[in-house]
């Protein structure tokens, strides 16, 4: 007998990541515009526009590790500090 298993992709609260708030927050303080914060990831070598840094601050797009660690970069900020809820 076969057990079916139902993925869930998402967090508790239905969003396709959990750093994108922590995302947000450390911009807003860093005093940088989405669009700023897109031209930063540009710059790393991440190839991200500011409706990108819209939908992962609104946890409506998932974040590649590879991603999360060029905004640790970007951002200055340990990836602890990305990944805590």
């Amino acid at each position: 007998m076969s057990k079916k298993f139902m993925f869930i992709n998402k967090t508790t609260d239905g969003k396709n990541n959990i750093c994108g708030k922590n995302i947000s927050i450390l911009r807003k303080n860093k005093k940088l515009s989405q669009r700023q914060l897109a031209v930063a990831m540009q710059i790393s070598g991440i190839d991200m526009d500011k409706n990108a840094i819209q939908r992962i601050e609104a946890g409506k797009r998932f974040v590649t590790d590879i991603e999360i660690v060029a905004f640790s970069k970007v951002l200055k900020i340990n990836l602890e500090s990305l990944l805590m809820h």
